[in-house]
């Protein structure tokens, strides 16, 4: 499974991928809002110079016509962006047009098989299933990552599955056991994945054995 940032704040996103394993950058117009004094596509020209890989930039018009519009503003900016598109009837039918362009897309808000499904027929690149959304309404979120990927593994579609809204550590490791292609991850998550009470114990106790040898 790929890992991505899901986030806007450029040093976040510069530390992360200093780390080396980071895939991706997904971000949104919530994450952009937090961002001060930069235009949404001049962060988005950053990140996409920075990280050398996909980036996903939402549209933000409700209509067919406005999505399509700045689908193909936000495809001219660099070749590594990726449009955004919200799993809607207008947003299928926007992802068919650029499909047909060559414009990849990501179908965010996807929160069932089916809609996973009509917006891979679509022409979607990847579609986003937003597990902790499902998991704060008492669903479990990870069985629709389960779902999506048996029925694109038995009709053969290629269109990638990135398990979103991730809250915790958790959904890391069973996004990656579900068949989940992609987990994009909030920033401090990544930091907490990296972080086990047993290895900070470990640590201490080599270099506690190391200064008894010296002395």
């Amino acid at each position: 499974m790929k890992i991505y940032i899901d986030s806007a704040n450029i040093d976040h996103i510069k530390e992360v991928h200093d780390l080396g394993f980071i895939d991706g950058v997904t971000t949104n117009p919530s994450l952009v809002a937090k961002e001060k004094n930069i235009s949404f596509h001049d962060r988005l020209v950053e990140i996409c110079e920075l990280v050398d890989r996909p980036v996903s930039g939402e549209v933000i018009s409700l209509e067919t016509e406005g999505m399509i519009e700045e689908g193909r503003k936000l495809n001219e900016l660099h070749e590594q962006i990726v449009v955004k598109i919200p799993m809607t009837k207008a947003g299928l039918q926007a992802v068919s047009v650029l499909n047909r362009e060559g414009i990849k897309t990501n179908v965010t808000l996807v929160f069932s098989a089916t809609q996973a499904l009509l917006a891979a027929r679509a022409g979607a690149t990847y579609v986003s299933p937003f597990i902790g959304r499902l998991d704060d309404i008492g669903v479990t979120g990870i069985d629709l990552i389960k779902e999506i990927s048996v029925m694109f593994n038995e009709h053969e579609i290629a269109t990638e599955i990135i398990a979103a809204s991730i809250r915790h550590i958790e959904h890391v490791k069973l996004a990656a056991l579900s068949g989940a292609n992609i987990a994009t991850i909030p920033y401090d998550i990544i930091m907490k994945s990296m972080n086990h009470p047993l290895t900070d114990r470990g640590i201490e106790k080599f270099l506690a054995d190391w200064d008894t040898r010296e002395a």
